[in-house]
């Protein structure tokens, strides 16, 4: 594979244990990654910027660029920016599409619209993302504006993991909420970054 063409794939942090996972699964050495911080999912309109720049800052270094992201709230506006780069992303609106696989995540939606979703990243850094950033450390009394329109909490567990699965049963005993746990592996990722991967080094 060395002389396979070089290809970055830009992805959130939130998921880049998953992306390198499949990168080491598959041996691509050509392959590097690059990860920008989930902490721009509080702030989603700055992510699309934050894409582009990786892309700007690397297109004259690597053969080929993948962005392996979700639209993640921001209303079209990165597929417009990785559109004007010629650049192409993973399918879905945000990680649990491609976590849990299109199908999953819709029967999951369908079966109770008010469904929190909790990954592995979003449940090692509960605390941080969600209950720091939202102010329930400070003002837990508002914990009824934010979470009483839901009704249960799933875990969308990439690892078998006793220890994740704990602390995603407390952050729904936390939120007041029902708990489910889902068991998705890398889910969809895998076969949608292989293909892509294939199809970019011209195999």
């Amino acid at each position: 594979m060395n002389n396979s063409p070089r290809i970055l794939v830009i992805t959130c942090a939130a998921i880049a244990r998953e992306v390198n996972e499949i990168r080491k699964l598959n041996h691509w050495s050509h392959m590097d990654l690059q990860a920008i911080s989930a902490d721009l999912h509080v702030t989603p309109e700055k992510i699309p910027q934050a894409v582009a720049n990786k892309i700007d800052q690397a297109k004259d270094v690597y053969d080929s660029i993948f962005v392996a992201y979700g639209d993640c709230g921001t209303s079209g506006e990165l597929d417009r920016l990785l559109a004007e780069r010629g650049v192409s992303r993973l399918p879905g609106a945000h990680c649990y599409d491609f976590l849990a696989g299109e199908k999953t995540y819709a029967s999951l939606q369908n079966e109770e619209p008010g469904t929190f979703y909790l990954t592995d990243f979003l449940t090692q850094h509960f605390e941080r993302l969600v209950i720091c950033t939202l102010g329930l450390d400070r003002f837990p009394e508002l914990l009824p504006q934010y979470f009483g329109h839901y009704k249960r909490l799933v875990y969308l567990a990439q690892t078998d993991s006793t220890e994740l699965t704990e602390l995603a049963r407390k952050a729904a005993n936390r939120l007041n909420l029902h708990f489910e746990k889902t068991f998705t592996g890398s889910g969809a990722m895998l076969p949608v970054l292989e293909a892509k991967m294939q199809m970019l080094a011209g195999i």
